[in-house]
């Protein structure tokens, strides 16, 4: 298959970013009465992730970046998504969740191109619970379907804000995260022809653990209004996706990413 000109992930990834900014407008005006000012964030910059999920070669894929932050609000990111706080209370903030699901591209399959299926990137829906256990330290989980209808996915998460070093900016998260079935077999799944294809066993995962995942988080002002940031992953594929063939025969369970924007923030 010939790869467009502007490739699907970065085409979805651009349509992402242009359906959250709808909001923005109705945001603006959402200001808690005594909580800290919301923040405003845009840039663009360079992402290096796995190929596939699974993969043990990387691609690099340029990236948009948008952080809003209207506390006991709202939150939207194009690295975390969407989180629009229904109950903001003081320590409590829950309510409706939205990210983005990379995929596979035929062009990024390498050797297993023709042998497994491309999967287009889907947006995801539902819902969030968070704590605020300091002002350092929060903990949460999301729950959200494919609106497509191709699978469930549940992440659990704790977010710890650093003291600065500086002017230095940085934090760390920890992700845990399951699919249902139908998303570990949409991804990691070998169908009895695509086993004959590349000469293992047919695998039909089950839902359960997939990943996960250590997150370390950097800001380095540039001016008073601009910046670099910083993002390095590594996550660990578990259960039924880290023993999957895709993984153990022509990829890793290792799954490391790294990316890095410039920023203008008010």
């Amino acid at each position: 298959m010939t790869r467009p000109s502007l490739p699907a992930d970065l085409f979805r990834r651009l349509a992402l970013s242009a359906c959250l900014l709808i909001g923005l407008p109705w945001a603006r005006h959402c200001r808690a009465d005594d909580g800290d000012p919301p923040t405003y964030a845009f840039g663009a910059g360079m992402e290096r992730m796995p190929a596939w999920p699974g993969a043990q070669g990387s691609r690099n894929q340029p990236i948009p970046y948008v952080d809003i932050e209207i506390p006991d609000h709202l939150s939207l990111s194009t690295l975390d998504g969407l989180q629009l706080d229904l109950i903001g209370g003081p320590v409590l903030h829950g309510g409706f969740y939205g990210d983005y699901q990379w995929g596979r591209d035929s062009g990024d399959l390498g050797m297993l191109r023709g042998r497994i299926a491309p999967l287009s990137p889907r947006l995801t829906a539902g819902g969030y619970l968070e704590w605020q256990l300091t002002r350092q330290i929060d903990v949460g989980t999301d729950l959200s379907h494919d609106i497509d209808g191709a699978g469930a996915y549940l992440d659990v998460y704790g977010e710890w804000d650093l003291p600065p070093v500086w002017l230095l900016q940085h934090s760390f998260e920890l992700h845990w995260q399951a699919m249902n079935g139908a998303a570990m077999n949409r991804f990691f799944g070998i169908s009895p022809a695509q086993a004959g294809a590349l000469a293992v066993p047919a695998w039909h995962p089950g839902a359960g653990s997939q990943s996960a995942t250590l997150e370390y988080d950097l800001f380095v002002p540039t001016s008073q209004h601009t910046g670099l940031a910083l993002a390095l992953d590594w996550e660990r594929l578990l259960g039924d996706a880290g023993n999957s063939p895709l993984a153990t025969r022509f990829g890793s369970r290792n799954q490391p990413s790294e990316s890095v924007a410039f920023v203008y923030h008010f």
